[in-house]
């Protein structure tokens, strides 16, 4: 029903910019690990273009204008996204685009994910999309540009043309991105020196040459194996690969014959398709040149099957450049990634030849192991533990409870009650609002180990709030646990074993691991929502510890700890912001085995003595240990 029409970008000149005193909206994009520029928002966007204003070669600080946006860093010299806590950099590009267009309106469209958020598509489509709409289409087809979607504007659905499954669309409004009118400044014309139709041989310059070159490479290298992987072995096999204009704003290539990536020479840059596409005019249907069809792209949903993975292959740098490599030192923290991001920047912005690397990955598991190989933890009897569905237990008398832990205080001193703020030498707040048989609200009590006192109607109050009486108290200044506490961690299975391969930091010991596995479910009545479905993500979850005197004695505690129910709750993850899912229950675990770029692994000479003390403060000791 409807096509993509041109115009939506605005054409360049040779220098990769548009045409001198012409008005456009620009649009800074990123990215991202499928080889898709996504855009920032438009918020965004007029944060980094006043930096660019005042400093050319700069860098901006994302997080000023966006919190979620904290650990990035964009250093303008040399176009890179730089992510602080890990050191991963983006190739990140200033596109332009007609002022009529749904940027410069500041219309955003988006479609539902999974999660039940809304995901913004990329700007090239979203412009297709709004051209669409404001022909009054009643659907458009977005196969041309590579994705196999139908758009319905009737019902603001997306459908997938090969699964049938729909999904919500919507358009809303938001600031208008930024406008730009006049020439580009002369520091934002890529390459420098494109004047003269040679690049700069200055160090700087062909040190911001071999790093966009080197992006560039990876991209061509992504996307001739895409080309390849779909092709049926007939032609030359030789096909054109589309170049970024971020990294080549001449128009001509940077790699040349004979110098080109692996796999044959780089061609000049096909013509960009109107909605933004990799893959010139070509659509799903057609065949691209050399007999081979355009892969299947649906990146939309971007199921596992049909993913590009990034290649790790580090591209050729130019020669004249000595390159010195600024990698994650020697990888023992999550602040070394960082630093030697930090590190290539500012010998860049000094004008010092530096190679950014890509940040490592973290090594999360052991290499393959044999059955067996896996032993049991000695001096741990068994080598799992299962937890079922546990009905609450008929509650127990909340005065019981309160008096078996509480002595009485005929003089209490003149001093506030912490629960209902009245002092102790008067009634309790909950006077009136809550009565109990024997429980005046004069009375005063202390607690046995910590001390300190409460009106005895305050803690039967609180005892009773709780989502669940087990028949355990805990003191609300201190956080002392009176009897065994129990948690609401959802049914599951907990496995433990000896594996031959050591940690980092403890290199004369083996390594117990521990496994984690819980299904998704029904919330309980002890839960957030009882009645509805919990997601569990990332199960099963492996964890580790070195198989030591201390490190054993911690896997006795968490075995305890797990027949309470106290390591896994329901709750809102800190990660992915998704609500009811099981979450970690402030017990923390080394999830990462021969790595510690996150801050789960190891080495970490003070994890088992927090840990240890983590497990206190939610009671659970060994035998000897308990008051």
């Amino acid at each position: 029903m409807s096509r993509p029409g041109p115009g939506a970008l605005i054409s360049m000149n040779g220098l990769g910019f548009p045409p001198q005193n012409l008005a456009r909206v620009v649009v800074w994009e990123w990215l991202n690990e499928y080889s898709r520029w996504r855009p920032y928002t438009a918020t965004v966007c007029h944060h980094i273009e006043n930096v660019l204003k005042e400093d050319a070669r700069g860098s901006v600080v994302l997080g000023q204008v966006d919190a979620q946006l904290v650990p990035y860093i964009i250093d303008l010299q040399s176009m890179h996204q730089f992510r602080q806590d890990t050191g991963t950099m983006r190739p990140v590009r200033r596109n332009f685009y007609d002022p009529s267009s749904a940027p410069g309106k500041g219309i955003v469209w988006e479609w539902e994910n999974d999660g039940g958020s809304w995901t913004p598509y990329d700007m090239d489509i979203c412009i297709t999309i709004q051209n669409a709409y404001e022909k009054q289409h009643p659907w458009l087809d977005l196969s041309s540009l590579g994705f196999g979607y139908v758009i319905y504007f009737n019902s603001m659905s997306q459908m997938n043309r090969q699964t049938q499954r729909k999904r919500r669309v919507r358009r809303r409004m938001d600031l208008a991105y930024p406008l730009t009118i006049g020439s580009i400044p002369k520091s934002q014309s890529w390459p420098v020196g494109a004047n003269s139709g040679q690049p700069c041989s200055c160090q700087q310059c062909l040190l911001v040459n071999s790093t966009r070159a080197a992006s560039n490479a990876i991209l061509a290298s992504q996307r001739r194996k895409m080309y390849q992987a779909s092709g049926t072995g007939t032609g030359t096999g030789t096909l054109p690969v589309r170049q970024s204009n971020t990294f080549n704003g001449t128009g001509t290539t940077l790699w040349t014959g004979g110098t080109g990536p692996a796999g044959g020479a780089a061609k000049g840059e096909p013509g960009r398709s109107p909605g933004g596409v990799p893959g010139g005019n070509f659509s799903r249907s057609q065949s691209a040149p050399g007999g081979a069809q355009l892969p299947r792209q649906n990146n939309l949903n971007r199921p596992g099957t049909q993913r590009v993975a990034v290649l790790s292959t580090r591209a050729s740098i130019p020669p004249g450049v000595p390159a010195l490599p600024v990698k994650n030192l020697n990888g023992t923290g999550p602040v070394h990634p960082a630093l030697a991001g930090m590190t290539g920047i500012l010998m860049c912005a000094a004008g010092l030849p530096v190679c950014l690397t890509r940040a490592p990955k973290p090594i999360l598991h052991p290499p393959p192991i044999n059955k067996s190989d896996i032993k049991p933890v000695p001096g741990i009897p068994g080598i799992c533990r299962k937890t079922k569905k546990k009905h609450l237990k008929k509650s127990k008398n909340p005065e019981d409870v309160v008096r078996r832990y509480m002595q009485k205080v005929k003089n209490p001193p003149d001093e506030d009650c912490t629960i209902c703020m009245e002092r102790l030498v008067t009634a309790s707040g909950y006077e009136g609002v809550l009565r109990h048989k024997g429980v005046r609200p004069e009375l005063v009590g202390k607690l046995g180990k910590c001390g300190h006192m409460y009106h005895l109607l305050c803690l039967v109050a609180m005892y009773n709030n709780g989502n669940k009486q087990d028949g355990s108290l805990q003191c609300p200044t201190c956080k002392a646990i009176y009897g065994e506490k129990t948690g609401t961690q959802p049914p599951g299975k907990m496995e433990f074993h000896l594996i031959p391969h050591s940690l980092p930091g403890y290199t004369d010991t083996q390594t117990i691991r521990i496994v984690y596995d819980i299904p998704t479910g029904i919330q309980g009545p002890e839960h957030p929502n009882p009645g509805k479905k919990f997601t569990a993500r990332g199960f099963p979850r492996h964890c580790y510890l070195p198989d030591n005197e201390k490190g054993r004695k911690v896997l006795r505690l968490l075995i305890m700890a797990w027949d309470r129910r106290l390591i896994f709750t329901i709750g809102t993850s800190n990660t992915t912001g998704e609500s009811d899912t099981v979450v970690w229950n402030e017990i923390h675990h080394k999830t990462e085995f021969g790595s510690n770029l996150t801050g789960h692994g190891y080495p970490d000479p003070n994890y088992l003595d927090n840990v240890l003390a983590e497990l206190t403060a939610q009671g659970v000791l060994e035998p000897s240990s308990k008051d």
